[in-house]
């Protein structure tokens, strides 16, 4: 398979307004609202997006497209991100640029360790940051020439994506639960806590990371669980 993505053998290279333009980029994000804002970002970029919310999911774009740019979260439902950097980046076919995100900044040692070019923290920032963030790590000559005007523009993606990650969370920390549940929860409710600039929400998360790491039982996470309910109950009266 060619190196060069497709879309620069048709002749559809990037421009000044349309950096990503002959990109593939595979997202692999298990929050709606962080996907969904990350494949905003990158429409508005010209780039094509495929979208995996597990690493089953993301193995089975995989074994059909080879995309010229892979975003992977590094906390999964069905394991750790960075098994799928460390795949990618040991291939002999390697995907060109490789990114590690999530809401926890202290991986981002461990992402760089497994093989990722870069890594993006959540919240994403302005449009044109995130396609920086991309660029900075694709070959010179698929970028666009010439000087361009950096987007300020964020992204929002509608309510319905951030009402279905609160729903997540309060299911998973309401049902019977362990440590592994619990701790998967956590981390994904400090990225919706981030994305909504919830700072209350983040203490708590904080909060309860720090009773996990401190004890081999299952902690309260009751003061998680009530804010998350609260905010669930404030998106939908505004929907």
């Amino acid at each position: 398979m060619s190196d060069i993505p497709t879309d620069f053998l048709q002749g559809r290279r990037p421009t000044a307004d349309r950096p990503l333009l002959g990109q593939m980029i595979l997202v692999v994000e298990d929050s709606r609202h962080a996907g969904e804002t990350m494949r905003l970002m990158c429409l508005r970029g010209g780039a094509r997006v495929r979208r995996a919310d597990s690493l089953r999911a993301a193995e089975r774009h995989l074994s059909l497209v080879r995309p010229s740019v892979a975003i992977v979260d590094v906390g999964l439902p069905d394991g750790c991100g960075l098994s799928l950097i460390r795949r990618l980046a040991a291939a002999s076919n390697r995907v060109p640029a490789i990114l590690a995100t999530s809401g926890d900044q202290d991986l981002a040692g461990e992402a760089i360790a497994a093989g990722a070019d870069a890594f993006v923290a959540k919240p994403y920032g302005s449009v044109g940051a995130f396609h920086a963030a991309i660029l900075a790590h694709l070959p010179k000559e698929w970028h666009p020439a010439g000087p361009r005007l950096v987007s300020d523009e964020s992204v929002r993606p509608d309510d319905g994506a951030l009402r279905d990650d609160l729903t997540l969370i309060a299911d998973l920390l309401d049902r019977e639960r362990d440590r592994a549940t619990v701790a998967y929860a956590l981390n994904f409710a400090r990225g919706v806590a981030l994305a909504m600039s919830d700072t209350e929400m983040l203490t708590a998360v904080r909060r309860g990371d720090a009773a996990l790491a401190a004890s081999t039982t299952v902690p309260d996470t009751s003061a998680v669980s009530a804010l998350v309910r609260d905010r669930l109950n404030g998106v939908r009266m505004a929907g």
